[in-house]
Order: structure tokens, then C-alpha cells, then sequence
């Protein structure tokens, strides 16, 4: 064991994790020249396209210092907010981490909490300045920053390039002198620790784990402690660049499991696995299931796919646990599914992955989060769609989650930021300046206000210089009501949304305009109307088109005239009953994006 080192690197988005792990793979010879590319762990097409890192990967590295043989278990973790538990699973499983900081940036919100989540767990922190290459590289200022942030010394930071290789043989030698080798007893009871699963069509789930105690051989008779599921091994072993089987693996290793295991939520990320017949008396701390925090329907553009886009759900739930989804049905779009996703990013994400590795065209409605709702008995309700909301009669009063959030910015666009944060119904918590130009701002605020475009604001009011990070603190009591969209008086279900009562006039006011844009013309007029219970806050109207029936007159009585003009609009009268209103997908995106 005193030959074993787990790490992982964590860092902002963009700051250079999968590069730096590219290079610590060539320079231990993990993978061949022949075999290399770039983002070598980031093995889905999205990830190298959007060149961000969605799931945690692990490999193991050899590596030879002063004629020792040490095994190297990397954990490459993602940047994104929407990721942070699973970031906090990885850094369970080791002993240390490599905290990359970008040094033409510097440190960021994300920087930040990932440090704090590593430093809950007493991991040894080795500071990496990467992008060293660059001419815009500020070293001297981002050192010092890193200083007053984890309070080492300066000597104590490795400067690195990910690109060029520059500082990786600094990086391996600090891992191998600095990280502790991993504690645990052998002999002990079995407790291992799943930080991630995947999903292989010929073989099930495989789960990887990091074990803490005791050892696991091919064939044992295992157990999952949160789900109380046991399982055969059928195939244990160790992460290289492919699956490299074992007949045992021991206390402080990092491997996988196969265990013919068909269905995704039987293995959650964050359990603990222990042998039948000799159980661990508790599970490994931490363990929560993931809570989705944005909720949105996802429907089939044609509704006879409905069936189709069920499988591709389960299936793509085989590799995405934290995917949640109920069947549901809408009036206006038929038969779908309410969907809860990890953020937005997590949405896009799955929605183009569906697109992609099923070929479905999906309608996502607009997102919102769960909402608490309590009637006169005090009975609760859990609102995940406005349409679940109970009526006035009997609602006494409705609680939102709120956030805390952490926005790292240049001194001079706190005042845009603050306005901005205010307008979201954010309350200003702290600010405190890293450096004589870095600020870090903390507010409080409703998770309702920053799911739908805080975030692309944030960037376009600092220019890009904003970095932004939150995580949740629990309910509040709020004054929402439910605004209704109607269409000639039909109730549209997949526009309402719960909203704070300041903001709905000027909402239902915004999506009126957009949909009056959006909604093609019709033989007969189109009524547009935003509501609160039964009364009306706004109203716009789609003009009908209209033949001109008169031209074939020309001269002779007006009467005449007049009498093809009556049967026109009895025509249109009996036309509108009838009619229906085709709403575009192109409106239900729109409602997202009223700023434009």
C-alpha cells in the first residue's frame, strides 16, 4: 500500500484539467504516441466539442522515481457546477488533489469551492499554475493569490504548461513525495467506496469504486449498502486506458466491478460496497442521492414517438443516474415526460444528447424548480409543475429553495453585478477583495431567478471576467402566483410558470409580445392572454388574415357590398369555435429568451 497514490485534479471550467491529465498519462507512458489524442479521458464526442469534461474518469499510471514502482490512481473530475456532487465523490476516494489554477485567469468561484469541498476531507493540496505558455500569463499576481487563498508557501506551487509539458516531471515527484499513501486494514471488513458508474450494453452497469478497507476477489458475494441489493463479482479489476482484470483487488486500490447489474438505479454513486457474509458494520460517509434542482418537460414533436422516446430515456438514464424523469401529459403538447435535471447545463446536455445518440426532436417546455406548497390543513404538496399547484381556496402560502451564491469578478463591474443580482431578487451577503482588483461577492437568492439566463447576463455584464458558482440552502417562504397563458381562452399548460407577484405584470406582458411574433396568422383573430386566477394582467391579438371580398364589386348599390361583408364575419364567428391555434416549438424556446 505504501506504494499507491490517489488523486484527482480539480479546477474551474477551462482552467486545464483534461490537458494536464493528457500529459501525465504520456509522461508515465500509460498510452502509446500511436494511440494519443487530445482530451484523452473525455471519451464522449459532446465533451470534446464543447471541450468540457461531463463525467469523472479514472485511470491508473505507472510511474518509477529513485528505482520504486508506484501505482498512480488518477481521478479526472468535472468543472461545472451542475457536477459538484460528483466532483465530491472523487474527492472522497483519495488522498490528495492537484488544485489547477489557470494563470492568465486566476482563481474563480469554482476554484474556490472545489478547494473547500477537498479541504472537508483532509486532502493534501498541491497548487499546479497552469498555462504558463501563454504570453498573457500573469504568474506573479496568480501566485500570490494562491497564497492568500490556501496560505502556502511560494515555493510550493508548481508552474506548468498542460500544452507544452512543461513542469509535469515537478508535478508526479510532488504526488509521489507530498500525497500520503492510502490507510486501511486488509483484514478488515469490506468498504468500498463507488464514486462512478457506466453503462456497457454487453456487460450492465459497471460500477468503479475506491476501497478503504478489506479486499474483493473475483466471485465474491457482494452487497450494496444504500440500495440492499446483493450481487456475484463476475469480474473485478484495475482502470489502465482499457479494463485490466484482477483476481483481487486490496485496501486502498481504485478498480471497477462487473456484476450483470441491468438496471442504473440500482448502483448509486456515493454507496458503499460490503461482502454478504461478513457485512461492514456502517457505510462510508457522504452518501446523498442526487436531488434535481430543474424541472422541465420533455415531449416527442410527433406524439406516436412517445414509446421511442421512453427507451432512448432509459437508456440514456443507464449512463447519466442523475437523470430523472415521470410520465406526464399536456393539453397542448399530448404525452411526455417531466424530466429533473442536475442545472441547465445538464439539460442542454441531455436534450442534445437524445438528439444525437437517438435521433429524437424533442420540445422542452420552460424550466422551473420545485416549489413547496402548503394548504390551509398544513398538508404539503411538492410542485414540480405549475399545473400541480393546489387552487386558491385552499393554498395558504408557498416556499422556493434559495442559494447562496459566489461571483468572483474585476472590482470595476461590481455595480452592473449587484444591479443585476438585485433585479433577481438576490440579497448581498459579503464582499471581500482577494487582491487589490478581485472581488468576491456573496448573495442570497431565489433558484427560480438564475435557471433560466443569470448566467449568460453575468458573462455579457463583465465581459466574460465573472466566474460564478452556488449551491443550496434550503426553502423559503415566498409570494408566487400562477401565471396562465391562454390562447382564445384554452388554457396554454406548457407556458404557465410560478412566478414572484412583482414580476408577473411585466412578464405576462413580455410573452404576450413574443407569442403575438411567433404565432403564425390565422383566418380568424387570435386572442393572447396572460392571467392570474381570473383576472386578465395582459392581452395582445394576432390579426386575422382577410380575403378581400368586396373587389369583384365594382359600382352598384354599397348594400351589396355590405351584405357579402356580414356573411364574411359570420363565416370568421364560426370559423373561430372551430379553429385551432398550431403554436411553433419556436414559442416555447422563445419564452426563455425574452430579452432578445
Amino acid at each position: 500500500m505504501k506504494h499507491i497514490r490517489n488523486f484527482c485534479i480539480i479546477a474551474h471550467i477551462d482552467h486545464g484539467k483534461s490537458t494536464l491529465a493528457d500529459r501525465l498519462l504520456q509522461t508515465t507512458n500509460t498510452i502509446s504516441d500511436r494511440d494519443f489524442q487530445d482530451q484523452l479521458l473525455d471519451n464522449m464526442d459532446l465533451e470534446r466539442e464543447r471541450g468540457i469534461t461531463i463525467k469523472s474518469h479514472a485511470i491508473q499510471m505507472d510511474y518509477e522515481q529513485d528505482g520504486v514502482q508506484y501505482k498512480l490512481n488518477l481521478i479526472d473530475t468535472p468543472g461545472h457546477v451542475d457536477f459538484s456532487y460528483e466532483v465530491s465523490r472523487s474527492i472522497a476516494a483519495c488522498e490528495g488533489a492537484l488544485l489547477v489554477v489557470d494563470a492568465s485567469q486566476g482563481i474563480e468561484a469554482q476554484t474556490i469551492s472545489n478547494l473547500y469541498l477537498a479541504l472537508e476531507h483532509d486532502l493534501v493540496i498541491i497548487p499546479v499554475l497552469n498555462k504558463m505558455d501563454l504570453d498573457s500569463a500573469m504568474p506573479e499576481e496568480v501566485t500570490d493569490q494562491i497564497v492568500d487563498l490556501i496560505g502556502c508557501d511560494a515555493e510550493d506551487i508548481i508552474p506548468a504548461s498542460g500544452k507544452t509539458g512543461f513542469g509535469v516531471d515537478r508535478i508526479l515527484e510532488a504526488i509521489v513525495q507530498r500525497i500520503p499513501p492510502p490507510t486501511g486494514d486488509p483484514n478488515a471488513p469490506l468498504q468500498a467506496l463507488i464514486f462512478d458508474s457506466v453503462f456497457n450494453s454487453f456487460r450492465g452497469v459497471i460500477a468503479y469504486f475506491r476501497i478503504l478497507n478489506g479486499e474483493i476477489k473475483k466471485g465474491d458475494h457482494v452487497k450494496f449498502m444504500a440500495t440492499k441489493h446483493d450481487y456475484h463479482a463476475d469480474e473485478v479489476g484495475v482502470l489502465k486506458m482499457n479494463q485490466v482484470q484482477k483476481d483481487k483487488i486490496s485496501a486502498g486500490d481504485v478498480g471497477y466491478i462487473i456484476s450483470g447489474i441491468k438496471d442504473a438505479r440500482e448502483v448509486k454513486v456515493g454507496d458503499t460496497i460490503t461482502h454478504v457474509a461478513r457485512p461492514a458494520t456502517e457505510m462510508i460517509q457522504g452518501f446523498e442521492n442526487v436531488k434535481p434542482m430543474v424541472f422541465a418537460g420533455i415531449y416527442p414533436v410527433d406524439n406516436d414517438e412517445f414509446e421511442d422516446l421512453r427507451t432512448a430515456m432509459e437508456k440514456l438514464q443507464l449512463n447519466d443516474a442523475s437523470l430523472t424523469f415521470e410520465p406526464e401529459s399536456s393539453a397542448a403538447l399530448g404525452f411526455g415526460f417531466r424530466c429533473g435535471f442536475l442545472g441547465m447545463l445538464h439539460m442542454e446536455i441531455v436534450q442534445e444528447r437524445l438528439e444525437r445518440e437517438f435521433d429524437m426532436t424533442v420540445i422542452t417546455t420552460i424550466p422551473n424548480v420545485s416549489y413547496k406548497a402548503y394548504t390551509t390543513k398544513q398538508e404539503l404538496k411538492i410542485v414540480n409543475n405549475p399545473s400541480d399547484l393546489p387552487g386558491p381556496n385552499v393554498l395558504d402560502y408557498i416556499e422556493e429553495p434559495y442559494i447562496t451564491a459566489q461571483i468572483i469578478t474585476k472590482s470595476e463591474f461590481i455595480g452592473p453585478i449587484m444591479s443585476l443580482s438585485m433585479e433577481k431578487r438576490g440579497i448581498i451577503k459579503n464582499q471581500v477583495y482577494l487582491t487589490t482588483d478581485r472581488v468576491e461577492l456573496t448573495f442570497e437568492m431565489p433558484l427560480a431567478e438564475i435557471v433560466f439566463d443569470f448566467y449568460d447576463k453575468l458573462k455579457t455584464i463583465s465581459r466574460g471576467y465573472a466566474s460564478f458558482d452556488y449551491h443550496p440552502i434550503g426553502y423559503k417562504e415566498s409570494d408566487l402566483i400562477k401565471l396562465d397563458i391562454m390562447l382564445n381562452g384554452d388554457h396554454v399548460d406548457a407556458l404557465s410558470a410560478l412566478i414572484h407577484r412583482k414580476n408577473s405584470y411585466e412578464l405576462g406582458k413580455k410573452i404576450c409580445e413574443k407569442l403575438r411574433q411567433l404565432i403564425p396568422r390565422q383566418q380568424f383573430d387570435i386572442a393572447i392572454q396572460a392571467g392570474i386566477g381570473t383576472k386578465i394582467i395582459a392581452r395582445e391579438t394576432v390579426k386575422a388574415l382577410r380575403k378581400d371580398v368586396t373587389a369583384k364589386c365594382y359600382g352598384g348599390d354599397i348594400s351589396r357590398k355590405r351584405k357579402l361583408l356580414e356573411k364574411q364575419k359570420k363565416g370568421k364567428k364560426r370559423m373561430r369555435i372551430v379553429g385551432n391555434v398550431e403554436v411553433p416549438q419556436s414559442a416555447f424556446m422563445a419564452v426563455l429568451r425574452l430579452d432578445d
